[in-house]
């Protein structure tokens, strides 16, 4: 039977997705104690999606593709992140120490937040789009690894508007735009998708790294901060069901 689904309308229809990720980070918000209950399974959960991807997925078939030297795309895709978040950890230390200078001086924290909030949308929409141009099981886990950090992320998104004076309304449609620029992610790699042989496949061990990096430097130290031997069993699950998870998705042709 003869479908009228792409791999690109896949791919923005899943990016489209992702991008209201920030409207139910915000309904997530509204209960405290539900939030805060969700993300504590839901970080660990990314923890085991976010390495099952690149492991599972991303890797192997950056390795299957035929280009050359793909371990370098995916040192490329951790060194970016780190360079990122240290000019941003800068810039928020810059901003703080001049608080004295301006009762406001907490707001440029939040724009420089949304700045980098965008940039990481934008990342994580051409990193959908490209992992559906390889091929379908590489789509679906990429996009359920996005989804699963991405809840959590942009509730802490979210989190920091508002404490950086924004009010509830304008933070909450501030994150919204900005989870939009996934969009322009997509469609900016499925443009080069189309005009540039094999352009996708670049930035599948690129998307592996920042994935690695991800999980490996921003998620499992907030696992850390939990004692707890019984939080510790049930991280532990967790990440083992987003592994499972990801494994599961081999099986889809």
């Amino acid at each position: 039977m003869y479908s009228i689904m792409t791999p690109e309308l896949y791919a923005l229809l899943s990016v489209a997705i992702v991008s209201a990720l920030p409207l139910l980070a915000g309904l997530i918000l509204l209960s405290k104690k539900t939030g805060d209950s969700l993300i504590f399974v839901l970080v660990s959960l990314s923890v085991g999606a976010l390495f099952g991807d690149a492991f599972l997925h991303l890797i192997p078939d950056a390795f299957a593709s035929g280009i050359r030297q793909p371990a370098i795309y995916i040192l490329l895709g951790i060194a970016s992140l780190f360079v990122l978040e240290k000019f941003f950890h800068w810039r928020h230390e810059h901003v703080h120490e001049h608080d004295v200078v301006c009762a406001h001086a907490p707001l440029p924290v939040g724009a420089l937040s949304l700045v980098a909030s965008g940039m990481h949308n934008f990342l994580d929409g051409a990193i959908i789009a490209a992992s559906w141009l390889v091929s379908m099981p590489a789509g679906i886990a990429t996009t359920i690894a996005v989804i699963l950090h991405e809840i959590p992320h942009e509730m802490g998104d979210l989190g920091i508007l508002l404490h950086a004076g924004y009010g509830r309304r304008k933070a909450f449609f501030y994150n919204f735009y900005s989870g939009l620029i996934a969009i322009l992610g997509a469609a900016t790699a499925l443009t080069l998708g189309m005009a540039v042989q094999n352009a996708a496949l670049y930035i599948i061990p690129f998307a592996a790294g920042n994935f690695i990096y991800i999980a490996g430097s921003d998620l499992v130290p907030e696992l850390h901060k939990t004692k707890h031997a019984g939080h510790s069993l049930l991280q532990l699950g967790a990440i083992l069901v987003g592994v499972v998870l990801m494994a599961g998705l081999l099986f889809v042709e």
